[in-house]
């Protein structure tokens, strides 16, 4: 098969402590180099904690696999520093399309707004993507330790700290860690070591992916097929990559045989049957997955969390593993960060567990709808599918019905114990337990992005210059304030208008980005014992 991209391969470096035969404590360790984990550690980095990376391996994934991402995780990027090569090497994209046979059923715009910093969807190779993050972390050498083919074969909870024991080319040593960070994979060895459960719905379908060298005239948007006239009776899935790859997926159905499916000889007549027989191609990667909807019961045992597809997997229609795990990551780094340092209790901890297995519940809802859509299990589920198909060509009200994966957005943290509940009556959607929308300002003249400015801190947002005592809520809360007005400038009132803001209104946003609370009025009372609510302090 034609390779496209040069694997890299990352050096293993024996630790001093195994040279040395001692035992040393890390503050944190991430298990897993994957997007995930290496997202893990560069926001702890980022935020000044120091931590330990282990990957059995020493390059990065094979083949495309996670290959669309989504906004939020990349405002998440961006915030750590990495974003830019991403967007600037992936395939941009908001507009897609779903078929029934050769007819277009329905297309949406997943960005209909403008002002926007990212966009709402790049395809990207996972490989490429890890390797940016690879190189981000190579970047704090003081901070972050990449330890390659290093695979941790034992873990315990201990009274304060976990013990680790992991295996390198040089044999075993052991290891301390004060928190853990498990983010190795839906086979986590991690999970399966601790004898914990992951339960949930096993889908008998299957589907192939095919990485495709080729020049083509398809825009760069999804599209997606129900029974079309080159794989009658299944779906197909279709989009574009940097260095003119396509990813294809088919689904098989339940009954093939996967080894046999990935042979050659199998796949390129179907892909010949796609794109014709005068079209050149060549193969650069094929594998057949069949997929899961689960969850663990708890993302946390003892000293231990769990994130990505170590704590829930979904099935790839919508885009929620990758998407979903960063986001994970992304809610516990601060709150650690905290903890570690002194300023909050164990207790916030738990709100990782709470607020991130609300969002994976959300998404397993939606994965396993847009699931049962693709592949109808009744003569009565797949009427109503294709009843749902003809009507969207026509009709708008059936179009929202029509569910070839449901892409991955954020899911709010409306129930969370950390929002402050409103007092006053706004419209619009930055609610708290909102992830913060951004838009264009001016700073000093010079034009910039709101969420870039709100960085990785508690920040107190005021519309108007009513914060007069600047340095008491500094002071007391340890969070900066940003005066709309005065410290910004909102050019075009696109920010006013997105948090439907009047003088005086004030929002305090975690170091997530996410509105911890929002008031008419810039009130320190209330923003302190908001402040206590968001670090578990009340």
């Amino acid at each position: 098969m034609l390779q496209s991209y040069d694997y890299p391969t990352f050096e293993y470096i024996q630790s001093e402590e195994q040279k040395n035969g001692t035992v040393t404590r890390h503050k944190v360790v991430v298990i897993g180099g994957g997007p995930v984990g290496l997202t893990a550690a560069l926001d702890l980095a980022v935020q000044g904690i120091p931590v330990v990376l282990l990957d059995d391996n020493n390059t990065v994934s094979v083949g495309s696999r996670a290959v669309c991402y989504a906004k939020r995780p990349l405002e998440i990027w961006d915030r750590l520093g990495c974003a830019g090569r991403m967007v600037d090497k992936g395939v941009l994209w908001q507009i897609g399309k779903v078929y029934r046979d050769e007819e277009l059923a329905y297309q949406f715009d997943l960005l209909p707004e403008e002002h926007h910093k990212t966009p709402a969807f790049i395809n990207l190779q996972q490989y490429y993507l890890e390797q940016y993050l690879v190189d981000r972390c190579q970047e704090f050498p003081d901070l972050i330790d990449l330890r390659w083919k290093t695979k941790v074969t034992d873990l315990k909870n201990k009274d304060g700290y976990v013990e680790l024991t992991a295996e390198t080319p040089d044999g075993c040593y052991d290891l301390e860690a004060d928190w853990v960070v498990a983010c190795d994979g839906a086979s986590s060895d991690t999970r399966t070591k601790l004898g914990l459960d992951f339960e949930g719905q096993f889908f008998q379908d299957r589907f192939l992916i095919a990485d495709v060298v080729m020049k083509a005239d398809f825009p760069a948007e999804r599209w997606f097929w129900f029974d079309p006239p080159f794989h009658r009776g299944q779906s197909v899935l279709l989009h574009m990559q940097p260095e003119n790859v396509w990813r294809i997926d088919f689904q098989l159905g339940w009954d093939c045989d996967p080894e046999e499916e990935k042979k050659l000889e199998n796949v390129i007549p179907r892909l010949k049957a796609m794109l014709g027989e005068g079209t050149e191609f060549e193969l650069e990667w094929v594998s057949v997955y069949q997929f899961a909807c689960r969850r663990m019961d708890n993302f946390r045992a003892g000293r231990i969390f769990f994130a990505g597809d170590s704590a829930h997997q979904v099935s790839p229609f919508g885009a929620r593993g990758a998407n979903t795990g960063v986001q994970d990551v992304d809610n516990l780094a601060w709150k650690l960060k905290l903890v570690i340092e002194g300023n909050a209790s164990d207790s916030l901890l738990d709100s990782y567990c709470d607020e991130r297995i609300f969002a994976a519940d959300d998404n397993l809802k939606n994965s396993t709808r847009s699931t049962d859509f693709i592949s109808p299990k009744s003569k009565v589920s797949t009427a109503f599918r294709d009843a749902t198909l003809d009507l969207a060509k026509t009709y708008e009200f059936a179009r929202p019905l029509v569910n070839s994966g449901r892409l991955s957005t954020p899911t709010p943290y409306v129930n969370s114990g950390l929002n402050t509940p409103d007092v006053d009556v706004f419209s619009g959607s930055m609610a708290p337990g909102t992830n913060c929308a951004d838009a264009p300002i001016l700073e000093n003249g010079a034009e910039g992005w709101l969420l870039n400015k709100l960085g990785g801190r508690f920040v107190v947002l005021v519309f108007g210059n009513q914060a007069d005592n600047q340095h008491f809520i500094e002071q007391e809360f340890s969070c900066d304030i940003i005066r709309i007005g005065k410290d910004i400038e909102d050019p075009k009132g696109i920010l006013t208008k997105r948090y439907d803001a009047k003088p005086g209104t004030t929002y305090l946003i975690r170091p997530d980005q996410y509105i911890a609370a929002r008031w008419r009025e810039f009130d320190p009372s209330a923003i302190n014992d908001a402040l206590l609510r968001a670090t578990c302090q009340r």
